[in-house]
């Protein structure tokens, strides 16, 4: 899936994306990781990438000092602009999350935040993501990150594994229309090994549904 083909079913997804938040059985862990992401990014100065429809900006919005959201697609962005967050903390910008270095010049981010991101990243393209996301931050800055765990009879079943290791689901829309999507499921071992290079403390989190890590980026 090229990023071209994501941000088109994002796009086409963004008036239906937060319906997958009302699954009953992930409320607890809704709360507990809503509870957690405030706790860790409160008094920061974030850069969030792919904030999608705003849900996650909405979550730390009151908490942080201020938070920059970025997502490359217009419509997910409209949405996220309804949601009315205060304009003096909150900002919303079209931008693309791989190369997010410009960003930097308009403030200084003490933290960066991605939720549900990851797991759309190719597994090779993990370590020039994570160098250019690092980039965007001051020295020494937080970086958190949230996404799903595989659950049977929750998640959205693996229709394919391609010969990299990183697998897709095929998911619908309500328009009838189907798409493959990148969708990786990274384990411990594999989150603590593409962050080490970056940290020499890392944090991770799991959750029923759901994992976290945080770290702060070690200064050169």
């Amino acid at each position: 899936m090229s990023q071209e083909t994501l941000i088109d079913y994002y796009g086409r997804r963004a008036h239906e994306y937060e319906r997958i938040y009302h699954k009953p059985e992930r409320q607890s862990d809704l709360i507990r990781l809503r509870e957690h992401l405030r706790r860790v990014l409160g008094g920061h100065r974030v850069l969030e990438l792919a904030c999608g429809t705003g849900y996650w900006t909405a979550a730390i919005a009151d908490t942080a000092n201020s938070v920059l959201a970025t997502d490359a697609s217009d419509e997910v962005l409209a949405v996220a602009r309804t949601k009315r967050l205060d304009s003096a903390r909150v900002s919303f910008a079209r931008a693309d999350a791989y190369n997010p270095i410009h960003i930097r010049y308009q403030r200084d981010f003490t933290a960066g935040f991605a939720a549900f991101w990851w797991s759309h990243v190719l597994m090779a393209r993990l370590p020039s993501f994570l160098e250019h996301f690092h980039a965007a931050l001051l020295p020494g800055a937080r970086v958190v990150f949230a996404d799903n765990r595989f659950v049977p009879g929750s998640s959205t079943p693996i229709c394919r594994m391609d010969n990299a290791g990183n697998t897709y689901q095929l998911r619908y829309l309500q328009d009838g229309s189907s798409h493959e999507v990148l969708k990786n499921f990274p384990s411990r071992e594999q989150l603590l090994d593409s962050i080490r290079p970056y940290s020499d403390a890392v944090e991770i989190l799991t959750f029923d549904y759901y994992w976290c890590v945080t770290y702060d980026i070690k200064e050169a």
